[in-house]
């Protein structure tokens, strides 16, 4: 099992930067894939970046640039740096693991939400 514990978030003026934190608890080594997504008032939830097990990165077009996942396996932990924030970056950011486990498919933990604001 593993479960997430987020922090970070509040309110940035924009073309600012914010840093978002996960921390994992369980075995990261069943990990395959973790990310962050977003929520924005009235949108579904959407992929912005992700981070495999190997450190390969992939990010959404429009983050691309700007933000920045990161992991460090030492702390157990994976990062969202983000810069030169938009107020359409406002939204709830989540942090996610994925597992692929044998018989069960992928199964995905998810932290508890963290809420960025970008307004001046």
């Amino acid at each position: 099992q593993v479960h997430l514990v987020e922090s970070g978030g509040g309110l940035v003026q924009p073309g600012g930067s914010m840093k978002l934190a996960c921390a994992i608890f369980g075995d990261m080594v069943e990990i395959n894939v973790m990310g962050y997504y977003r929520e924005a008032p009235g949108k579904e939830r959407e992929l912005i970046a992700a981070i495999t097990a190997t450190g390969r990165t992939n990010y959404r077009d429009d983050v691309e640039g700007r933000f920045t996942i990161s992991k460090d396996n030492t702390r157990n932990m994976i990062y969202l740096q983000m810069n030169n924030l938009r107020t359409e970056d406002t939204a709830v950011y989540y942090c996610n693991a994925k597992r692929l486990v044998l018989g069960q498919g992928i199964l995905d933990s998810w932290g508890q939400g963290s809420r960025v604001t970008v307004s001046s």
